[in-house]
């Protein structure tokens, strides 16, 4: 993945402590840093590594103005006049700055985090292939719920036979010679009670769960929120755990991937709008290869997207989707 992708850019100012004033440009985010260029000169006045922040912070400039504040090391940067809002700017930084930090200490105290481009293709193919293997075993285990509904289902039709013979003996007429002792050993069998088949969706596996930056239809405010991948379909909540919507596989209509880290979902109506979703997320690399397993007629790269989807046609990714459809 080439780390000078940018994932998102904002309008704002920025104050220049040598100059004693306010600089308008753009704020870019790219997966490992932090840059602001200045649109008269273009040139680059910040740039700094997303592990080096301290601190993100809402703030006031000259106790009016609203601002972010990033520090930096020991530096302290303030941007102003941000678009849309100020709240949308600090829910994305903050999220790439956390997923950083948390990937940053998976690696280990010291580890470099910058890697190169084969190593986090082959890490992203690591983990396509433990995804894959997870969703075997979540299929298996349906496979052994709906063998125990068929096996229930053949029983409540035994019984059923069963039911319907002494329903005939009893409707016989009373000079029939056999009408009290043709059935009398099923009648006075007790019938098994059937098994309360259990519900697939109790037990259905998660694939996949991330925190995403959720942005709903035309609404400028992005929340943080969690994506989470079932065998069934999609579930979006806020960051309180409350569930948003939920999204059925046959209900998806359409899924575009924007960048490798954002994505929307669309359900298409007839009358009325449709219910669409937009979602950013530091770790979206990791659930579009997933997406794109379950929703293969219905997913779409855009221009920004169709390196990513190239880079992963490999012989292992082939092996792995030859699988799958095994």
């Amino acid at each position: 993945m080439n780390e000078d992708i940018r994932i998102h850019s904002w309008p704002c100012s920025y104050y220049l402590d040598t100059s004693k004033q306010w600089i308008p440009g753009k704020l870019s985010l790219t997966p490992v840093s932090i840059k602001f260029t200045a649109d008269k000169t273009g040139e680059l006045l910040v740039d700094f590594h997303l592990s080096g922040i301290s601190e993100i912070k809402k703030e006031s400039s000259h106790l009016i103005f609203s601002s972010l504040t990033i520090l930096e090391k020991s530096t302290k940067h303030w941007f102003s006049s941000l678009h849309p809002n100020r709240n949308v700017v600090f829910n994305i930084l903050e999220h790439f700055w956390r997923e950083q930090l948390v990937s940053s200490q998976e690696a280990g105290a010291g580890a470099a985090l910058e890697s190169s481009k084969g190593k986090e293709l082959t890490g992203m193919l690591e983990g396509s292939q433990k995804r894959l293997e997870d969703t075997a075993k979540v299929l298996h285990s349906q496979g052994e719920q709906f063998d125990n509904i068929m096996r229930g289902l053949h029983k409540i039709e035994g019984d059923m036979d069963v039911a319907d013979r002494l329903l005939t003996e009893l409707e016989s007429p009373s000079w029939w010679p056999f009408s009290t002792k043709l059935w009398k050993t099923p009648l006075e069998a007790k019938p098994k009670e059937t098994p309360v088949a259990p519900d697939p969706k109790t037990q259905e596996g998660i694939l996949l769960r991330i925190p995403v930056i959720i942005t709903h239809r035309t609404d400028s405010n992005a929340k943080p929120g969690k994506l989470t991948v079932l065998p069934s379909g999609l579930e979006i909540k806020d960051c309180n755990s409350q569930l948003l919507h939920r999204f059925e596989s046959r209900d998806v209509d359409d899924i575009r991937v924007h960048t490798p880290y954002e994505i929307s979902i669309r359900q298409r109506f007839i009358g009325k709008p449709d219910t669409s979703y937009r979602l950013l997320a530091a770790r979206m690399p990791e659930a579009i290869p997933i997406l794109e397993m379950q929703f293969s007629k219905k997913i779409q790269f855009l221009e920004d997207a169709l390196g990513f989807a190239g880079a992963r046609k490999s012989p292992q990714a082939d092996l792995g989707t030859s699988i799958w459809q095994a």
